[in-house]
């Protein structure tokens, strides 16, 4: 049986933030997947994916190359990065991206980004 509901990936190396994004976007009626590293995700695959919410500045693979890696896979796949830095988030400013929000950021905006970005022509593909 498939599953109804879009899924969302979330990746972020900081537990706390994983945790609270998954019960708003639970909470919310999506599907989520939360994942520590960008490594982890691209171990667990994209096919399935609606949505990716990733962390930018992380150990090893950070948010902004998880993001080239994922536009070389799925191109139209909506992403948006997360931060808690200033300076990364003014780097952040680039095409492909489905949104920017620096942390602590507002549910309900992130919430309506991402249907938004659900509601485009073409998303996920």
């Amino acid at each position: 049986m498939t599953n109804a509901r879009p899924i969302v990936a979330v990746v972020d190396d900081d537990p706390t933030v994983l945790d609270a994004l998954e019960e708003l976007l639970e909470s919310s009626g999506y599907a989520t997947l939360c994942f520590s590293s960008s490594l982890e995700l691209l171990a667990n695959g994209l096919p399935d994916l609606d949505v990716l919410i990733t962390d930018i500045g992380m150990p090893g693979m950070d948010g902004f190359h998880l993001r080239d890696l994922v536009r070389q896979d799925r191109p139209a796949l909506p992403v948006f990065l997360i931060t808690g830095r200033h300076e990364l988030a003014e780097q952040g400013r680039a095409p492909g991206i489905g949104g920017l929000f620096r942390k602590p950021f507002d549910a309900q905006i992130l919430l309506a980004a991402i249907g938004d970005a659900l509601k485009q022509p073409g998303k996920g593909e």
